[in-house]
């Protein structure tokens, strides 16, 4: 078995971990500003008595669907960090192979190379 820590230069698996680490750091903050920091907080607070109810719902909705697309993206960022922590981070979860620096570089969470990937999107849009 090929040594996964030797795909990625241990320089270049501490400058991710700093950057993931910083994008969590953005995200949190994020969520923490729009008063969803804790997994119990509730968010933002609403007026009920505000004259324009249509108005308070749309922006509740439009608010989950941003704390939703934030706590995803948090998530693929922990997930990230633990896969550096594990050595397996830069190699496809399908097919096991090496995912180019290039495209780590501009997804730094892609858990697949661009080969698996694109024939992922081919599958689903069959």
């Amino acid at each position: 078995m090929i040594d996964e820590m030797s795909r990625l230069e241990n320089a270049e698996l501490d400058r991710y971990q700093a950057l993931l680490a910083e994008e969590r750091a953005s995200l949190a903050a994020k969520l923490e500003e729009m008063g969803y920091g804790n997994a119990g907080d509730i968010g933002l607070e609403y007026d009920d008595n505000f004259a324009d109810s249509s108005q308070v719902t749309a922006e509740k909705s439009e608010t989950e669907t941003l704390v939703s697309q934030l706590r995803s993206a948090l998530l693929e960022v922990n997930e990230a960090l633990v896969r550096i922590e594990q050595g397996t981070y830069g190699i496809c979860q399908v097919c096991g192979g090496e995912i180019s620096p290039q495209r780590l570089e501009a997804l730094p969470t892609v858990k697949q190379c661009i080969n698996c990937a694109s024939l992922h999107i081919k599958k689903i849009g069959k």
